[in-house]
């Protein structure tokens, strides 16, 4: 009884839940990101002509995947899978454009935009920053959050505290995308993974990647915070 029994918090612990996840966090974390483009400087945004068309696209994109994907994720729907990626990926490269040209503007203040304004530009910067992370890792983590309720899902990309501490969560608890939102956070302020370990490449490698890009933010807006006060 009792080797079953252990067996059955193993399994648990290692994700495999029957329990459907509701997307409404990640959807709200999608338009929270898009919202935090709109005010950001002229010179600090990807120039495709009028300011509204980036925001625009990503939007009407975003309500495309609410109006046509389920409410809580159940099954994996290859179509809706490849556009929330190709979502995700257009969000990052959007804000990996506007960090390229804060960090720019910083380091040889080639640009018109005051100081101050870069300073505070950065901000919804680097929280686009962890929001996108969190999705990547929300939306890749053993093949999606559809994929995590199968016992069929690939070994885990990220060892969660509940994952390695029998008893330290219900039978059948799998992270959600609080959890991965959470881990993204730890990572832009430690700069390095805290609770939550990367256990594959790629999960690495975004790890890294989101630290680095939230290094460069910090310590460039700090030193030119540093000289304006000065």
């Amino acid at each position: 009884m009792s080797r079953d029994l252990h067996a059955e918090e193993a399994r648990a612990a290692w994700g495999w839940s029957s329990k459907a996840e509701p997307k409404w966090q990640a959807q709200i974390a999608i338009v929270v990101a898009i919202g935090l483009y709109i005010p950001l400087p002229g010179k600090l945004t990807v120039n495709l002509g009028p300011r509204w068309v980036v925001p625009a696209l990503l939007g009407v994109l975003s309500l495309v995947l609410i109006v046509v994907s389920p409410n809580h994720i159940t099954r994996d729907s290859k179509q809706i899978r490849v556009a929330a990626l190709t979502l995700i990926g257009l969000i990052n490269l959007v804000n990996f454009v506007s960090l390229g040209e804060l960090i720019h503007a910083l380091l040889y203040k080639t640009t018109s935009v005051p100081g101050r304004q870069l300073i505070i530009s950065s901000v919804p910067i680097w929280l686009t920053n962890v929001i996108v992370f969190g999705l990547w890792y929300w939306e890749l983590d053993r093949g999606g959050p559809a994929r995590r309720l199968s016992d069929e899902h690939r070994r885990p990309d990220f060892l969660f505290p509940q994952m390695s501490t029998p008893g330290s969560a219900e039978l059948g608890w799998t992270p959600r995308f609080f959890d991965y939102l959470y881990t993204s956070f730890t990572n832009s302020t430690a700069f390095s993974p805290t609770d939550t370990m990367p256990l594959t490449h790629w999960a690495k490698t975004l790890m890294a990647l989101q630290s680095t890009a939230s290094l460069l933010t910090v310590a460039l807006v700090v030193s030119r915070a540093v000289n304006i006060l000065a």
